[in-house]
């Protein structure tokens, strides 16, 4: 019979130290635009992967759509958890900032990533400068097209923050540098959809028989306005640039339906938001010249709370298998 209490005390020590050890793992949940698409999918893996690499429970959460209210609700749900850390890639800044304040007053450090301009955050990081990111998606689309022409910018919403301070800079330099090339309409809030990108571009088409050029910021534009080029038969003729993932629009590419673009790492993004969230959960501080994996060495804005890096990659034919076969 000691025997038998001696082995349940030894389970029951067991089992409270590794209560324990739970208990003492930082918790972290990633509230993204949309799940379910190759971008969100890759950045998930790198959820996953940094969490198990520096000890941390991390999950990330995908709406069913790019629809504000839906990340207002997921928010709330962690902040109910009482999770430690929550990362967040807005679709409307202005909409998660009541919930994004909830969560500050309980005390859970949040990370943003495309929210340059949210207020309620402990740091936001960039892997690209907006205006640098803009400005070479608008020289690129003026090289293709050589000459005048048309040209339309689809975003993923009109609320997106990022996507529409892209969307600025491309097109304030198109006007100043190539004024030949003239915007059709203002901007077109679909590019978080491949259907509604696609029927977006083949009305486009039809209505503009000498629109040149796409720029498609958000990761399922350019590959919906490559469909409608390809249904059209206007490979070569009509270019479509923006960023996307390289395994999804590694065909178009390769046959001249889409003509490129820039992107940073989706999956390097989400190591970086558990990176930064164990750093905030252990109290280190980020400061000018902090190292931060994946950012490299920083120079973050206090006032803005924003960590703005350049980690551009380019998607061309030389590029994208190489991208592609990291699941990208």
């Amino acid at each position: 019979m000691r025997k038998l209490l001696g082995a349940a005390g030894g389970l029951a020590l067991a089992l409270g130290i590794a209560t324990a050890v739970q208990a003492d793992t930082p918790t972290m949940g990633v509230v993204v635009k949309i799940g379910g698409i190759p971008w969100f999918n890759a950045m998930e893996e790198g959820i996953k992967e940094r969490a198990g690499e520096i000890g941390m429970d991390a999950e990330m959460i995908g709406p069913t759509s790019a629809d504000p209210a839906l990340q207002v609700r997921a928010i709330e749900d962690l902040i109910a958890k009482g999770v430690d850390v929550i990362g967040v890639v807005p679709n409307d800044e202005a909409a998660l900032e009541p919930v994004l304040k909830k969560a500050m007053d309980q005390g859970i450090k949040v990370v943003a990533h495309e929210g340059p301009g949210l207020n309620n955050v402990d740091w936001n990081f960039e892997l690209a400068s907006a205006d640098g990111f803009g400005e070479a998606h608008a020289k690129l689309l003026a090289e293709k097209i050589g000459g005048p022409g048309k040209y339309a910018v689809f975003v993923g919403s009109l609320t997106v923050p990022l996507h529409n301070a892209w969307a600025d800079a491309a097109i304030a330099w198109m006007a100043e540098n190539h004024p030949e090339i003239e915007l059709v309409g203002e901007r077109y809030g679909v590019a978080e959809s491949v259907d509604d990108s696609r029927a977006t571009a083949l009305d486009l088409i039809a209505a503009n028989p000498d629109l040149k050029g796409f720029l498609a910021f958000g990761s399922q534009g350019p590959i919906g306005a490559g469909r409608a080029i390809e249904e059209r038969r206007k490979g070569g003729e009509i270019h479509v640039l923006g960023p996307f993932s390289p395994g999804q629009g590694q065909k178009l590419l390769k046959n001249d339906i889409i003509s490129g673009g820039y992107m940073w790492n989706p999956a390097e993004a989400g190591r970086v938001f558990v990176t930064m969230g164990k750093m905030l959960v252990d109290g280190e501080e980020i400061t000018e010249g902090t190292e931060i994996e994946g950012l490299g060495v920083v120079s973050p804005d206090a006032a803005t709370r924003n960590i703005i890096t350049d980690n551009l990659l380019e998607i061309n034919k030389d590029t994208v298998d190489g991208l592609a076969a990291k699941g990208l």
